[in-house]
């Protein structure tokens, strides 16, 4: 579905990214690892166009993305939340979603039952759709963020920090979420994260990073008490 083939990008003069490599296929969870600062968000903002690279070729289904504007990619089919999650806090959660079908509608054939997915998934926006999203609990926002992003159509889902801030009952039905999307309708799922019992939970491989460059990678299974001491612990 998604394959990163040796990219490179700076900001400011500076190299971030040296030569990354990842694959993620369909009904796969990748988990995109490191330390703060190796460069796991930029790595993320390049692949949905947010951050021009240096050089690199980035493909979805076969289809380079290289030059494409945001917007363009995520008509490919590229879901996107964001680390802080960036809901629209003066917006309703009803409205919230709506945005995600709206900017994106032609990828939903039928709105009513794609929403009413999204209320199954997570049974607490249903009770709030209401009340203005800034107003939510940290989860409750992440739950909407994810939402809002499957309404898109996605075959490809990124999530840079689910779990960040997070309550662990929340994070447990997030987790159950990824899985669900994984299992049942064979969505690709990107995520960076620090949580390392979550991406052993649910993840399918993992991609550690290191300044700017992936250092080890495998299935969840390889990813040993060793591999973490060295390259993700702090």
């Amino acid at each position: 579905m998604l394959k990163v083939e040796s990219l490179h990008a700076d900001i400011g003069g500076s190299r971030i990214l040296r030569g990354v490599s990842l694959e993620v296929g369909p009904g796969e969870v990748a988990c995109l690892m490191g330390r703060n600062g190796v460069g796991k968000t930029t790595t993320l903002k390049s692949i949905t166009g947010l951050r021009d690279v240096r050089s690199g070729r980035i493909s979805l289904e076969g289809k380079a993305l290289n030059g494409l504007a945001p917007d363009a990619r995520a008509r490919l089919g590229i879901g996107y939340v964001p680390q802080g999650r960036d809901i629209f806090p003066h917006m309703t959660v009803e409205e919230n979603l709506r945005i995600g079908y709206v900017a994106n509608g032609s990828r939903i054939k039928d709105v009513k039952t794609a929403v009413e997915r999204i209320y199954t998934l997570f049974p607490v926006l249903k009770s709030m759709l209401a009340r203005k999203g800034g107003v939510l609990s940290g989860g409750q926002q992440q739950q909407l963020a994810i939402g809002r992003a499957l309404l898109t159509g996605p075959k490809l889902l990124i999530l840079d920090e689910p779990t960040e801030g997070i309550q662990p009952s929340i994070i447990e039905e997030i987790g159950e979420t990824i899985k669900f999307l994984r299992t049942t309708e064979k969505l690709a799922i990107l995520l960076v994260e620090q949580y390392v019992d979550f991406c052993r939970d649910v993840g399918d491989r993992y991609f550690a990073m290191d300044r700017g460059a992936v250092v080890s990678s495998g299935s969840i299974r390889d990813l040993t008490d060793e591999v973490v001491k060295t390259h993700l612990q702090v």
